[in-house]
């Protein structure tokens, strides 16, 4: 069986509410940022790998009116805060080790999957990522799902798919693809019984 794994929310911690309250103490701040930078469509874009951490400060500075070391400071501070989720990852352990072959499919721009790869070493339980910074496609949008299934050959009806934004599974599903969406690491674990992974 191929599973495969998004990381942000799944892997590793993805909490943006979090994130802007530890960066920024007045409260109409943290509204502004949580809009206008992590909701905006250049957080997509950075995702994408199409818009650069300079253009992507300048044209927020431009927008909160926060300063651009300030707005610097808190992109650049995001990939710190994608901690990895001990209780996932022994669930990857268990899935490698019980033969399986892993993947991730993950939209992450290209500062915070390198700070990714870095830190951790549970890259090596994987046989290959897509990563949407990377291929220039994000979930949901089909050609990252086409990217995927043609680069590691996989058969949807032999593939699982983990992801905690319910528009992504939906996606996934419309290639014939199995598809849990993660809440908890014991649901997900259930999930992957019930479907005869564990």
């Amino acid at each position: 069986m191929n599973v495969v794994f998004d990381l942000g929310g799944v892997v590793v911690a993805w909490r943006p509410d979090e994130i802007v309250a530890r960066a920024f103490v007045d409260p109409h701040t943290r509204l502004i940022v949580e809009r206008e930078i992590i909701r905006h469509p250049d957080w997509l874009e950075l995702d994408r790998g199409s818009l650069s951490v300079d253009a992507a400060v300048r044209r927020a500075a431009a927008r909160t009116g926060l300063s651009e070391t300030e707005v610097r400071e808190f992109i650049e501070g995001v990939p710190a805060a994608l901690v990895a989720n001990a209780d996932v990852v022994a669930l990857v352990r268990r899935l490698h080790g019980a033969g399986h072959r892993l993947l991730c499919l993950s939209n992450m721009p290209a500062l915070s999957m390198e700070h990714l790869e870095r830190v951790y070493d549970f890259w090596e339980l994987f046989s290959g990522a897509v990563i949407s910074s990377r291929v220039g496609h994000c979930k949901p949008e089909p050609a990252i799902y086409e990217h995927l299934i043609a680069t590691y050959q996989l058969d949807p009806t032999d593939t699982v798919f983990i992801d905690d934004v319910a528009a992504n599974v939906a996606a996934a599903a419309t290639f014939g693809i199995r598809t849990i969406r993660f809440e908890s690491v014991e649901q997900c674990e259930a999930e992957l019984r019930r479907l005869g992974c564990l």
